[in-house]
């Protein structure tokens, strides 16, 4: 393909092989051949890529399609998943305005979508809702506006929202296995790996922690926290101590007040490349405390021999492993 501007036929074609390639990717009985030619098409122009991964997100959207059963009847082969049938449709809707439209109206596609991520410093956005939203370093989330309902996927990271309040159209926030639903109000969610902890401001939210579970979930009210991870049934619930430092890095800081390496080094490794590990139970009590610039937590870790009694070593995968240093007997 040349250079020259590319008409909007041309585009549309693009879009339409980038939604043909994603579905045949995911296919259960795409051939080694196919795969092949779908590196040689994406490979064969920069806006090819582009495209391919616009699709993905849309799969990743579609995934949280709603089943059939609780809106209209669909005749689906039973060979076909639902979950694949509803993708397929997703992605095949963005060629088509009809069905997009109809797909609207039953609740099942979005008629807006959004994708934002921050990487080296912090970032604000507005969601096509109004909302507010501040994205914390090294975090990412997608927004899908529904006829019935507002989602967000936290897909890492860190973020503080402030959501317009629209009684009609909740607003939900998936985060790793559970989610927090609300209809206007600020809050902050945080999540490393499999833990969650939501910190509410004002307003109020339900959290679940298994978003299987039926039920609204826990309600938090202003001053309270719900932590949880995978497998619990239920997010544990507690009061926000009066000097809780969980927003400090909307300013550029970590706070650590006196915490164990146990409980520190998540809220350290969320910002890392490599996490640092825990050798053991003893290396896992000792505590730490201060102030730290979140774009200065690399040579922090660099830093902990100096300030605990530890030593860094590493393991078989490269990551830094923090050691108790043995204390010395007392002599007789």
């Amino acid at each position: 393909m040349t250079d020259h501007t590319l008409s909007q036929a041309e585009y549309d074609a693009i879009t339409d092989a980038a939604a043909h390639w994603c579905m045949r990717l995911h296919a259960t009985d795409c051939t080694a051949e196919e795969r092949l030619a779908f590196e040689q098409w994406r490979d064969a122009h920069p806006l090819h890529a582009f495209e391919y991964e616009a699709m993905l997100d849309i799969w990743d959207v579609a995934g949280d399609l709603p089943h059939p059963e609780s809106a209209v009847s669909v005749r689906v082969k039973p060979a076909m998943p639902w979950r694949t049938f509803g993708i397929a449709a997703t992605v095949c809707a963005l060629a088509l305005p009809l069905a997009a439209y109809t797909g609207w109206n039953l609740g099942w596609l979005p008629n807006a979508y959004q994708h934002f991520e921050a990487t080296d410093n912090v970032r604000q956005v507005t969601l096509s809702d109004g909302s507010q939203v501040e994205l914390n370093l090294g975090s990412e989330l997608t927004f899908s506006n529904y006829k019935d309902q507002r989602r967000v996927t936290l897909k890492k990271g860190e973020a503080f929202f402030s959501v317009s309040h629209d009684t009609q159209h909740p607003f939900i926030v998936k985060a790793a296995d559970g989610r927090i639903r609300v209809t206007g109000t600020q809050f902050n969610v945080w999540m490393y790996e499999d833990q969650v902890r939501v910190n509410l401001i004002e307003g109020s939210v339900l959290v679940t922690s298994n978003d299987a579970e039926s039920g609204e979930g826990l309600r938090l009210e202003p001053a309270t926290q719900a932590r949880y991870r995978h497998g619990d049934f239920t997010p544990q619930i507690s009061q926000t101590s009066a000097n809780d430092h969980s927003l400090a890095w909307r300013s550029g800081k970590l706070v650590l007040d006196d915490l164990t390496l146990t409980d520190a080094l998540p809220l350290i490794n969320r910002y890392l490349n490599k996490p640092v590990m825990i050798a053991d139970h003893s290396t896992g009590s000792i505590r730490l405390g201060g102030i730290y610039n979140i774009k200065e937590l690399n040579s922090l870790v660099a830093s902990l021999p100096k300030v605990l009694p530890v030593y860094l070593t590493r393991n078989k995968d490269g990551n830094p492993v923090l050691n108790s240093i043995p204390q010395q007997p007392p002599k007789s």
